[in-house]
């Protein structure tokens, strides 16, 4: 049987979610939680994959068992023996042939920024010493829903067959006492697209390109001609949709 796991996680201690040699991971630390109370290896597929550093208040993967199994028995001891900063939400069962990654409709991703130098936002947002002009960052960011093709944003040299990517949310948003939130929601996310969107558009809101530059950027299809990349510790990966089909556990 195919299962959807959703949790959420602290990235600053991984090298992100997917397994790499010699560096924790937190894909890694889930299979090794798995293998520990379950006696036996189980592969998890994720959704995507987040960079260094990045942090997910909703990730989501797969993984197959053989049979039928008490999801919340298993929610509650998997939160037993993983770290602090990796918390499993829920366990459900779907269709066997759901993919985590493959029948994602959409994605949401959150960039945090700071104005006020505060211990506690210093881990989750980027701090800023000035107050950008998130008015003319705003009037750029609606450019991305007319944009197909991200190249501009996408890190170099990844094997994506395409960079074409559907945004259908792109806003600046206060939330109050300094804090400021970016939120994107597209069909897909390239490599490093949302840390060098939200870097090239703080270069706007600092006066350092107009609007003209900024598409010239988004047509360039050049990753050379964007700004440089917001730091990971600011960037979630908010949630991810899929079609109500996939939850039949009979199709």
């Amino acid at each position: 049987m195919r299962y959807f796991i959703y949790l959420s996680y602290d990235g600053s201690g991984y090298c992100g979610w997917q397994i790499q040699p010699g560096s924790p991971s937190v894909q890694q630390t889930i299979e090794n939680a798995f293998s520990l109370f379950m006696r036996q290896n189980i592969r998890v597929t994720g959704a995507g994959r987040t960079d260094t550093g990045v942090h997910a208040r909703t990730m989501v993967a797969h993984f197959d068992l053989d049979n039928p199994a008490d999801t919340l028995w298993m929610t509650s001891k998997l939160n037993c023996i993983l770290p602090d900063d990796i918390a499993i939400q829920r366990i459900v069962p779907v269709a066997p042939s759901a993919h985590a990654r493959f029948d994602a409709t959409s994605r949401t991703y959150r960039y945090y920024v700071s104005l006020v130098k505060t211990p506690f936002a210093a881990k989750y947002s980027w701090q800023l010493s000035v107050k950008p002009d998130f008015e003319l960052m705003n009037q750029a960011a609606k450019l991305l829903l007319d944009t197909s093709d991200f190249t501009s944003f996408s890190k170099l040299h990844t094997d994506t067959k395409t960079n074409n990517c559907r945004v259908i949310e792109a806003d600046w948003e206060e939330r109050g006492q300094g804090l400021w939130v970016f939120t994107i929601t597209a069909d897909r996310f390239l490599r490093n697209m949302v840390r060098a969107i939200v870097g090239t558009l703080l270069d706007v809101g600092r006066h350092k390109l107009t609007i003209a530059d900024f598409t010239e950027i988004v047509n360039g299809l050049d990753r050379c001609l964007a700004g440089d990349s917001a730091p990971a510790h600011g960037l979630f990966l908010e949630g991810i949709t899929y079609p109500e089909i996939i939850f039949n556990t009979t199709i």
